[in-house]
């Protein structure tokens, strides 16, 4: 007789009531955050609205850069390298309600092989020694690079001396990260790349679209984009960046230091210059 079924088919065993209960809770946890617009989706969407929001970049009359320019940093690429831009890599654990929506700091930073002006590629040249808005920016003169303000925080493009708890992810070199204090750690300063022609340079306007060495003032190391380092992102392949001096044969800086600080065309088109 013990195959013989004692119930009929509608009748419900176990703990049927508490799994029914928990069901009809995670339907009703789901659309309170689809309400709130917490959904992983939901935020995936929100940030790349936000962060890919295109940016009006500043345009030089004079050709040289000055502070408050809106500029973005753009590696020309070489070897197994695509042309990149230093950019915002958040992803939606990066983003926070408080006091608004927006990126918060600690963020990390990546080199976009999709080189196109927007809020995550747009940095903004910011004095750290008083010189007023608008003054021409010289060859070894300290600065800060921040990002532009609202949904990107105004952070700084910031680094330090590495160690074994804080590196490069991929190479384990110097780290570049963006961070919400201006201090020491988030000065640089622009070198000219020829190292024959640099001590001629020095002190003369930086001007703009053309390649430069972009150095971090306490470790001396210059910022560079790593072909070799590639990391998958939520907006796709990309390069790590780092700070590290990359010198050839003849003690000259290789191509993953030279950067270019890209402005607007003057014709208003909206396109970059490159040079």
């Amino acid at each position: 007789m013990a195959h013989i079924r004692t119930y009929r088919t509608p009748v419900k065993m176990g703990n049927w009531f508490e799994e029914q209960r928990l069901k009809e809770d995670e339907v009703k946890e789901h659309l309170e955050k689809k309400e709130r617009g917490e959904l992983a989706g939901q935020k995936m969407d929100f940030l790349k609205e936000n962060i890919l929001k295109p940016v009006k970049f500043s345009v030089t009359n004079d050709g040289t850069l000055h502070f408050g320019d809106i500029v973005m940093l753009v590696n020309m690429g070489g070897g197994n390298r695509e042309c990149s831009a230093v950019s915002i890599n958040a992803d939606v654990n990066s983003l926070t309600k408080i006091p608004s929506p927006g990126v918060q700091a600690p963020c990390a930073v990546s080199a976009v092989r999709s080189v196109q002006p927007c809020t995550r590629t747009a940095f903004v040249i910011t004095s750290v020694d008083g010189s007023p808005e608008g003054s021409t920016l010289h060859f070894e003169q300290s600065f800060a690079l921040k990002t532009t303000s609202g949904f990107a925080r105004g952070l700084y493009l910031t680094s330090d001396l590495r160690s074994f708890q804080k590196c490069a992810k991929k190479s384990r070199l110097q780290e570049v990260s963006l961070e919400d204090s201006d201090s020491f750690l988030s000065w640089w300063k622009i070198v000219y790349f020829d190292p024959q022609e640099r001590l001629e340079y020095e002190g003369l306007p930086v001007p703009a679209n053309v390649k430069v060495l972009i150095v971090h003032c306490k470790t001396n190391q210059a910022l560079a984009v790593l072909g070799d380092h590639v990391l998958w992102t939520m907006y796709g392949k990309e390069y790590e960046l780092t700070a590290h001096t990359f010198l050839d044969s003849h003690k000259a800086e290789q191509d993953n230091n030279h950067w270019i600080l890209c402005t607007a065309d003057p014709t208003g088109d909206g396109l970059v210059l490159f040079k």
